[in-house]
Order: C-alpha cells, then structure tokens, then sequence
C-alpha cells in the first residue's frame, strides 16, 4: 500500500478550518476484532424468524459449529451466539470472566459446572426450554449424550469484558474464584419455585439458577403491557444481565412503548411479530404516510428481535397471531435495563415503559394508537382460526380509562 503522507503527521487547521477528518468510519471495537478472528459467522440485522435456521461454521475454540449474533442496538452492550452440542459429543472446557445466560434450544444433555480447586464438578441436566447461568469464571462443559446435535443460545457480557480489558488471554485465564457467585452447595441448580418482590420495583421474581422449562412453567399475573399479561424475572447467579419471561394471552396484544436500546425479545411459544420505529414518526406512522420507515419482524419459537435498535427509543409492538398465547424471554444484558441504569442512588424513577404518554409515561394508549395496526391484526389472527379479544372500549377514548387495569400512581 502507498504510504499517505496525510497519515504521518498532523497539521494543525488554519483558523477557518476545523481539524479532523469530518466524517470517518466506526472503527472495530476489540469485541468486534475478537468475534472476527474466531473464524465464524457474525450475523447482524434486527432480528430473526428462527435461529434454528442461522448459517452456522466450526468453532474451533469451542468444539462444536455455531454463529455469533449481534443484533441492531445491542453492539458494546451484550453479546449472544448459537452453538451447537454435537451428537454424542461435548463442547471444548471453558472459563470466562463474563457472565453467560443459556437457553436450550434443541437437545437434551447436561452441563458441568466446576471452580479452581474443586475435585468433583457439579452436574445438571437440561432439555428444549431450560434456561440457566454459567456462574461468574467457572469451569464448564455442555455434554450431549444423545444421538441428535443439542443447539444452546447464549448470551454474554463478553463485549463489555473486551472492549474495557481487550486481552483474551486474561479473560480466558484469570484464576480467580468468585465464590460469592458460586460456592459448590448440592442445590445451586436445583430449580427454586417461590416467587418474591424484586426489591427495586417490587415485580414478581425468582431467585433460581435453573428453570427447568421456561416454555411451559407458571408465570405471575402482571398486566402492565397488556390486559391478562402475565410475566416472572428469573434472577440468576448473582448476575448483573438481566431478563424477564412474559407471556401475553391469545387474542391480545402489547401497547407500543419506547425505551433505550438493550433489549432483545426471544420467542418462546406461538408466533408473531413486532413493529419497531423511531420516537421521531410519532405514534400513528401509517396514518401519518411513513409506513415505509416502520421495521417488522416476524418470529416463532427461537426467533428475536432486538425491540428498540440503532440509537434506542424506538417505538416497539408485538403482536402473537396463534391459537397459543405468545411468551417471550426478554434478555437485556449487564446494567441495561430501566432500573438498573447507572444513576444517582435514590432518584425517584417511574416505570415509564408501562405508562401511558398523556401519564408522562413512555407507552402508547390502544385508543391513540395507529388505527392500521388493530386491522392488521385481526386479519392475522383469523388466517391461524384465531380470533381478536381485544376489548373495543379500550379504543374509545372515553371509556379506556376506566375499562383496563390501572397505574399503581
């Protein structure tokens, strides 16, 4: 390559010019250098119908064939990838200093789990639907002992780790134990029932390592995106990343609401989609002509869609379109979500997601609402042998208040 000259030194601007370039390309981010080397495919978009479907190479440093996934909005914040387990097989030993989620997409096995200096790791087994942590720098193995690939989705803090440290060989190496994540004890990964108040917003939460089936496991009745919705937040291993299981009931569908970028909705039973737009077209987007700039994703089991992409507070809908009520896991990552949000300690924050607008809240009300999106709907529905339970009063602006549950404030 020629060398530039321009490159080699810098000239300071004469005084009716500004130094710099003016425009110039993102540069990689460690993370983004490190998934590059690792010799697999990086898929990028907003989403995906199934990530069952997802090209996939082999992974030479885990043993087994797999896909990095990066979706719109989530970069620098959290990272997930697709693995897969092979028949009669493991996956290569691993220990991280991140924090790891993993959802069991196809398959059943079992995974060992062990810390610098344990003589006899700790072993559970899983199946399509179970959910669990890896806790904090453990050792770890999947094992599949049966005769058909298992395929694990995983999602990580490794790109905060990446680009704060960018030296693979500490995070992969570091010795240290942290045993207030995990001590060993007989039942860290047995699955753990009682529901509790989360003690920041006093929302139903377990205190679990392990969810034996997310698909099908009770859920606490919540109705903040909804009318009948219920939802649970699994909180595990003393992480940080943050999720939630929500599930919404047939025939009905979520408000719009808008929030920064983070999220990522997995789909765990029935199908549907989401619409997501930028804060900018407003709350009705056909009616206002700018269809063309509203962004849909549909999935079904194994599907996602990141819910707020790009720059964040992008208005966000979805919608479950089969006779099975549309249950999502909701997965944030480190630090990411509302509550958890760096900030000054005490501040009074509202939980502005499940809010409507016109309560100085983030959510759009059904009865101000594109009138496109209730057609579109029940159109869907009735293609499946479904039908719409969607109340008309909550369209009328006069009846609306008072026809769905209220705001605790």
């Amino acid at each position: 390559m020629p060398h530039d000259e321009s490159l080699s030194h810098w000239h300071e601007p004469n005084s009716t010019q500004k130094a710099g370039f003016g425009k110039f390309g993102r540069p990689a981010m460690p993370y983004d250098s490190f998934m590059e080397a690792e010799g697999i495919p990086i898929y990028r978009d907003i989403g995906v119908r199934q990530v069952q479907n997802l090209p996939m190479a082999p992974w030479k440093r885990l043993g087994g064939r797999g896909s990095y996934i990066q979706l719109f909005g989530t970069e620098g914040l959290w990272g997930m990838y697709i693995v897969e387990v092979p028949a009669g097989g493991a996956l290569n030993i691993e220990r991280h200093i991140y924090e790891k989620m993993v959802l069991v997409i196809e398959g059943r096995g079992s995974t060992e789990v062990w810390q610098e200096g344990q003589v006899h790791p700790q072993t559970f087994e899983w199946q399509k639907g179970s959910m669990y942590s890896i806790p904090l720098n453990a050792f770890h193995r999947f094992v599949n002992a049966t005769n058909s690939p298992a395929l694990l989705l995983c999602g990580t803090s490794a790109p905060n780790m990446f680009n704060l440290l960018d030296n693979t060989h500490f995070i992969f190496n570091c010795p240290y134990n942290f045993n207030d994540r995990y001590n060993g004890t007989s039942d860290y990964f047995q699955a753990k029932e009682d529901v509790l108040p989360d003690p920041v917003r006093g929302l139903a939460m377990r205190r679990t390592n392990f969810l034996p089936d997310v698909i099908s496991c009770e859920l606490p009745l919540d109705n903040r995106r909804s009318p009948g919705y219920r939802r649970v937040e699994p909180h595990m291993a003393g992480n940080r990343f943050y999720q939630w299981i929500g599930q919404h009931e047939t025939g009905r569908y979520s408000k719009a609401h808008k929030h920064a970028s983070a999220a990522v909705l997995i789909c765990l039973k029935g199908k549907g989609y989401t619409y997501t737009w930028p804060e900018a077209l407003g709350s009705r987007p056909w009616e206002a002509g700018k269809a063309e700039f509203v962004k849909r994703q549909d999935y079904e089991f194994g599907g996602m869609v990141t819910a707020a992409p790009m720059t964040g507070d992008w208005f966000h809908q979805h919608f479950g379109v089969s006779k099975d009520p549309l249950r999502l896991t909701a997965w944030f990552g480190p630090n990411n979500s509302r509550a958890r949000k760096p900030g000054v300690p005490g501040e009074a924050i509202m939980d502005r997601g499940a809010i409507d607008i016109k309560k100085g809240g983030d959510a759009i009300p059904y009865c101000e609402e594109d009138p496109y999106l209730l057609k579109e709907f029940k159109e869907a529905l009735a293609k499946e042998g479904a039908v719409s339970r969607m109340d008309p009063l909550w369209y009328d602006p006069n009846t609306a208040e008072d026809s769905q549950p209220k705001d605790l404030f």
